[in-house]
């Protein structure tokens, strides 16, 4: 009899690797596959999914970059006394965090390195490599959770650090998801690079908290045509991430997807805007409150008020393990470019798709169904939108575009016109810490 094959496994490389919410992810990861605890928070782990070809919790292994040299046991203890871990799980996964930690390699640029952004990002990709050989992995998939960091200043201005990272994941060859608000691959020089690079990516900006409400009121107020006159809102946090946001340019970057949720499902930004302010009192906790002024029959003036308090990490880590596996499936099946279908998860989305939460969450049950049928027939999924032995005459055999617009380049969008878009897939079936 012959020995049966071992079971492929999956690489997640997370950039900001010792930060609240990648320690997060590890303990999570590692607590609900010694069934410690229930995979709460993974649509993953719904039975919409049960047939998709993810690969399994117990499959993954973690490693990444940070410039931070606190080992991850110890950041877990941090985490468990702020009751962001509930106690006792770090202690049982310890083996877990410290072997994901020995992974961990440093990030930069940092003050005085003197690398050449070629260099740091040759160096950034061979560390992936590395660790996918080592590992004997089926591949890797990089996933951006570090702290926002503010925008580029325009032409001639240094890569930012995230696009830096993104740069190195496609000169790796691997799948890159941005869980954060910064740059990465929206930079030109990074879009350019997708757009040639045969690979999937998704993002930006994991939508955990405030604007996960907006995604589901926005709907409702334009659903049943009631005017919504103003919309304002507060948050309240800290850790590493309020320290980030403290900076005015950071924040803006922040701001522009919530922003974009409203004028999306409204049809225009009403009045009002958002406020961030560090508190570092408040460690890993987060409340956001929103004061929406609307109009209603007759001009009758009504307001709604929401308050939101949660924990950032606990809320995007089953986000994150969500994404690695979806992205690394997608990869599996051949998909390209932007995966617009993974919307659900972002404030600011790329490729094309709903902003409502309901619908994205359509759009994701049917992204779900093109993975599964993918997994049956054991080939990559055929283009959609076409009957299924069309050609496609576009993209190379056997590879097709997930999404739709994407970041964009000058001079024309990521897909270049007639690749697989979002669209067509539907007719088919942080926010951590320091860089």
């Amino acid at each position: 009899m012959s020995a049966s094959l071992p079971r492929p496994r999956l690489g997640v490389w997370l950039i900001g690797a010792r930060g609240s919410v990648a320690t997060t992810v590890v303990t999570g990861c590692a607590a609900v596959t010694a069934g410690l605890h229930p995979p709460t928070g993974m649509v993953t782990e719904t039975p919409a999914f049960a047939d998709s070809g993810l690969p399994a919790l117990s499959d993954l292994v973690f490693g990444g970059h940070d410039t931070l040299d606190c080992p991850l046991p110890k950041r877990a203890e941090t985490l468990t006394a702020g009751g962001v871990l509930p106690p006792g799980v770090a202690t049982a996964v310890a083996a877990e965090l410290a072997a994901a930690d020995r992974e961990i390699r440093p990030g930069g640029p940092t003050p005085g390195d003197t690398r050449s952004e070629a260099e740091l990002i040759t160096a950034f990709a061979d560390d992936i490599r590395d660790f996918t050989h080592r590992h004997a992995l089926e591949r890797t998939v990089v996933v951006n959770v570090a702290s926002t960091e503010p925008a580029s200043h325009g032409p001639g201005a240094p890569l930012p650090a995230s696009t830096l990272y993104a740069l190195a994941a496609l000169r790796a060859g691997c799948p890159y998801v941005n869980f954060t608000p910064s740059e990465g691959m929206h930079h030109p020089v990074a879009a350019r690079e997708a757009e040639h690079s045969g690979l999937p990516h998704a993002g930006r900006d994991g939508k955990t908290g405030q604007t996960l409400l907006r995604a589901v009121l926005g709907p409702m107020f334009a659903q049943r045509a009631l005017t919504v006159r103003a919309w304002s809102g507060t948050n309240l946090l800290g850790g590493g991430d309020g320290a980030a946001l403290a900076d005015p340019a950071a924040a803006a970057a922040k701001n522009a997807g919530k922003e974009r949720v409203l004028a999306d499902t409204l049809g225009a930004v009403p009045e009002g805007e958002v406020h961030i302010d560090d508190v570092p009192a408040l460690g890993d906790w987060k409340t956001a409150w929103d004061h929406i002024a609307f109009d209603g029959f007759l001009g009758t003036r009504m307001i709604l008020q929401t308050i939101w308090q949660g924990c950032d990490s606990a809320l995007a880590a089953p986000l994150v393990l969500d994404l690695a596996r979806l992205t690394a499936r997608a990869h599996a099946t051949g998909l390209t470019g932007p995966l617009g279908p993974l919307g659900f998860y972002f404030k600011d989305p790329v490729g094309e798709g709903p902003a409502g939460l309901s619908e994205q969450y359509g759009e994701l049950l049917l992204f779900a169904r093109t993975l599964r049928r993918s997994e049956g027939e054991g080939g990559a999924a055929p283009v959609a939108g076409r009957a299924e032995g069309e050609s496609d005459g576009g993209d190379a055999p056997g590879r097709e575009r997930a999404g739709g617009t994407g970041p964009e380049a000058p001079g024309g969008k990521l897909d270049g016109g007639e690749g697989r878009t979002a669209r067509a897939v539907r007719s088919s079936g942080g926010t951590g810490e320091s860089l």
